[in-house]
């Protein structure tokens, strides 16, 4: 005999989710029918309002894969004057976005809402007025499970989450998710951080911060709707393939209109074609380089040697050369950008000419004043006093003539680094020149220093830990009136720039008010894995907390001696490949193409970092140097010493082999031919 819905909970849920599945589709049906013809005044508001109506439908959408809830809350009492969303008695659902009926009464209650707080911090201690919390399990998008937590029950409520722990254990296929089911009360403290204030977050492998980043960036949109609206939000991230991994997970949430970028994406005046050697990128990427610039770029402010005058009909006007000498040196007193006092200049000498008008007895206005200042002896002076300055030019002048960076690093720079920097060939040209990423950074801090680069509402900076104090200024730059989230581990800096401490990053970013936390608890790498991985930091970050997995299943994990060449390496993935979920081949660069051409001949698909992996091909091949950032369910790491012996130093190779170790959420097979580095045996 069945069970009745009515006392099958299961069936009861599934019900709900029925229900508001239908009526997610009513309220994009209801915005798809909405009639704009006579609405708008013209084509331009018409354009603007159907572009808004798009972007609605959009976030509007069911995703039949995705969970449209994956909680619920039962409040026990009727909310005191304080309690502006909760209520006795009531029950919500929590989920990715807001649903309501055809009456307008929630169904579904979007998880940034302050009603769905306690979801993620309610607890044993302190319940938050929450009777029951439930998880809900899916299959695809198929409800097929439930999990409840009485809080007033202490056995219950001490309890591990299953659902929760399957949840973060759950096999992957494609780009990153998000993980708005299983936020953890350190991480949601965070997330709704105020918009004001900026935060920085040291996290090692596995903790959620990229998660915890951009799923601030959902909340913040969510509270602060109509001010970021206006000044717009950013994710930058380190390279396209991070970026094209993680671009899924605002969307799920809703969110369409956040701009990702990299930090070369940001500065790219000119086009790159060249690279430094370590010494010179090391150089270009210091702080001290601002100072060099900014004094390279006012040495062209010439003290005037005569005056202007200005002829207007039959009389003559003249400012002496004493007075443009006045009006320039208060003018850089102001220490306000070189362009904005080059258009201030004509009209300081408009103004001079104007109060000598006035006492002889003319009553000039701001037409008299505009036309003096537009005048072509004014022009000339101005020109010849203040001249315009092509931002990569100055750099392009401060890189290949050694007597103007002579002068201008004088007491900044020291004669080596002076040489390490300046080009072996000079350029002819802008054009021409072979920029390197470190230089397109360069020609950003000038072009700043003549014109003020526009500010967004809000910044993440994932991966910060390998940016260069240049590189920190250059993203500073875009949050200067905004507040900025940054992302990174001390331990995984890989560059020979690498951030020492986070303090000084900050200082660099502008942003040393910044709250600094600290996530530890490990959600993502396994258990075995983590503390094999955690043997380098005494080597790479030494007094820092090592990350401690809260996984309850210890994860695969193996180091197998094989013999040299491929073929073990490809008999590990056809292994890996056994098993459910994603699967990648780390390795050093300059043993990915060997391995390229071995899968290939054996018949093994493949995908490059970045690519989406799909149900037919899962495995993909990624060179060390991209690895960072990027999740597998299972990971092949082959010959951890080549993957160190790549690096300019030791400490950066290790560093970059932390980085390898930690990119399986299940389990981590390490082959090796040769020895393994010493400080993983030194346990």
């Amino acid at each position: 005999m069945s069970t009745p819905v009515h006392d099958d909970p299961l069936s009861r849920e599934r019900a709900h989710l029925a229900a508001s599945r239908s009526a997610l589709r009513a309220m994009r049906e209801d915005v798809e029918s909405l009639d704009i013809t006579d609405v708008t005044a013209n084509w331009v508001n018409a354009a603007v309002l159907e572009s808004q109506i798009e972007d609605r439908i959009k976030a509007l959408a069911d995703l039949s894969d995705t969970p449209l809830f994956f909680g619920r809350l039962d409040y026990l009492h009727a909310p005191g004057a304080e309690q502006a969303e909760g209520a006795g008695g009531e029950r919500f659902y929590i989920g990715r976005r807001h649903v309501h009926d055809a009456d307008g009464d929630p169904m579904v209650i979007d998880w940034r809402a302050p009603v769905s707080q306690p979801f993620y911090r309610a607890s044993k201690k302190d319940p938050l007025d929450v009777g029951l919390r439930r998880r809900f399990g899916y299959t695809g998008g198929e409800l097929t499970a439930y999990e409840d937590e009485h809080l007033s029950d202490p056995a219950e409520a001490a309890a591990t989450s299953k659902l929760l722990q399957q949840e973060i254990e759950r096999p992957r296929v494609g780009p990153m998710r998000d993980i708005v089911a299983t936020i953890q009360p350190e991480q949601d403290e965070i997330v709704r951080a105020g918009l004001a204030g900026s935060v920085c977050v040291q996290g090692g492998p596995g903790t959620g911060k990229t998660a915890v980043g951009l799923h601030r960036v959902a909340y913040l949109l969510y509270a602060h709707r109509e001010r970021l609206a206006r000044t717009g939000t950013l994710v930058i991230g380190p390279n396209k393939s991070f970026l094209h991994y993680i671009e899924q997970v605002l969307p799920a949430l809703g969110e369409l209109t956040v701009r990702q970028a990299t930090v070369d994406d940001l500065v790219a005046h000119v086009e790159v074609r060249g690279t430094d050697d370590a010494a010179a990128a090391v150089i270009k990427g210091d702080a001290r380089m601002a100072e060099v610039l900014r004094r390279a770029l006012y040495s062209h402010v010439t003290p005037p040697t005569e005056g202007v005058v200005v002829v207007r009909g039959s009389r003559r006007w003249r400012v002496a050369a004493y007075e443009l000498e006045d009006i320039v040196r208060e003018l850089l007193a102001r220490d306000i950008r070189y362009g904005a006092a080059r258009e201030a200049l004509p009209q300081r000498i408009a103004h001079a000419v104007l109060v000598q008008m006035e006492r002889a007895g003319e009553a000039p206005d701001d037409r008299v004043q505009n036309a003096v200042a537009r005048n072509a002896a004014v022009k000339a002076a101005v020109k010849a006093v203040w001249p315009q300055v092509d931002p990569a030019k100055l750099v392009l002048r401060l890189l290949t003539d050694a007597d103007f960076l002579a002068e201008h690093a004088e007491g900044v720079l020291g004669e080596d680094e002076r040489k390490a920097i300046l080009w072996v060939r000079p350029a002819r040209s802008v054009r021409s020149a072979r920029w390197s990423p470190a230089d397109a950074v360069l020609i950003d801090e000038a072009t700043d220093l003549i014109e003020r680069t526009p500010s967004l509402g809000h910044v993440v900076l994932d991966e910060a830990q390998d940016l260069s104090p240049m590189q920190y200024r250059a993203v500073g730059r875009r949050c200067t009136t905004g507040s900025a989230t940054v992302l990174g581990d001390l331990a995984q800096g890989t560059t020979p720039w690498a951030t020492r401490s986070w303090e000084e990053a900050l200082g660099h970013l502008g942003k040393d008010d910044a709250v600094i936390e600290e996530l530890t608890a490990g959600f993502r790498v396994p258990t075995d894995v983590i503390t094999y991985a955690s043997r380098l930091l005494p080597y790479i970050a030494p007094g820092l907390t090592p990350v401690a997995s809260i996984r309850e299943n210890p994860g695969f994990f193996e180091v197998r001696a094989v013999d040299a060449g491929t073929a073990d390496v490809l008999a590990a993935c056809r292994e890996l490949l056994s098993r459910e979920g994603s699967v990648g081949l780390i390795a050093a660069d300059a043993r990915v193409p060997e391995l390229a051409d071995a899968l290939t001949a054996a018949g093994i698909g493949y995908l490059g970092p970045g690519e989406e992996t799909t149900r037919a091909t899962r495995l993909t091949l990624v060179p060390a140097s991209l690895a960072k950032g990027l999740e597998y369910d299972y990971v092949v790491l082959d010959e951890p010493r080549a993957v160190v012996d790549a690096e300019p130093d030791e400490r950066t190779g290790l560093r970059r082999l932390y980085v390898c170790l930690t990119r399986a959420v299940s389990g981590l097979l390490v082959t090796h031919a040769t020895d393994l580095p010493p400080q993983l045996t030194a346990a």
